[in-house]
């Protein structure tokens, strides 16, 4: 499912990154990589903030709905 349909403190393991090829470079550097687990802080006027690799980022609602995850963090 999409990062955008997670629910708030649930941890989501990534499964793939969509998009074209500079997105996913994008999302790849930010920490967005496969394998990663990731978890929702907080959605704000449909950003969300997220968790992952011990940082805070800010997304919207358009980059998340590329990454797909499963749910349960390792």
């Amino acid at each position: 499912m999409p990062l955008s349909m997670m629910k708030a403190g649930e941890p989501g393991t990534i499964k793939r990154i969509g998009g074209r090829e500079d997105t996913k470079r994008f999302l790849e550097n930010l920490g967005f990589v496969a394998g990663g687990v990731v978890t929702i802080v907080s959605e704000i006027g449909g950003n969300l903030i997220v968790n992952i690799r011990d940082s805070r980022i800010a997304i919207g609602r358009d980059m998340a709905n590329k990454i797909i995850v499963q749910d349960g963090g390792a």
